[in-house]
């Protein structure tokens, strides 16, 4: 009887193969909804949690790992601001303007969404990406 191959087996391989199959998938554009009242819902989320009216954890589904550790971040940072100001937690006023967006690749969408409050206007960069059939944010800048 002739000897069989010894099977390699590389744990590495194995669990690069297993993410890719199991893993998020990518989505086509046209496997995804319009990205208009995900832009201008996570916009609105967003300035409420920046302002304390609004838990974090309400929008870990919306967004990466990577975009709920940095929004976790400016969160602490406003609430100690409060905090040594003296200032409590309130909703916010304020009313979303002119949507902008572009979409740079098949399943991307780069949008800047204008925030209008009683003494300033700001601006809220969005970029989603489309992963098993609905969007991610994958980058969220509030300037």
């Amino acid at each position: 009887m002739p000897a069989r191959p010894a099977l390699r087996t590389d744990a590495r391989t194995s669990f690069i193969d297993d993410d890719e199959f199991f893993g998020p998938q990518a989505s086509r554009r046209a496997e995804l909804p319009d990205p208009s009242s995900m832009l201008q819902s996570l916009t609105h989320c967003v300035v409420e949690v920046m302002a304390g009216a609004r838990d974090l954890e309400q929008l870990a589904r919306w967004v990466t790992d990577d975009v709920y550790r940095s929004l976790s971040m400016r969160v602490v940072l406003a609430n100690r601001s409060r905090r040594v100001k003296g200032v409590a937690p309130q909703r916010p006023v304020f009313r979303l303007g002119r949507v902008i967006s572009t979409e740079p690749a098949d399943g991307v969408v780069e949008a800047v969404v204008l925030v209008h409050q009683p003494h300033r206007v700001r601006a809220v960069a969005i970029r989603l990406e489309g992963f098993d059939q609905r969007w991610r944010a994958s980058a969220i800048t509030v300037l």
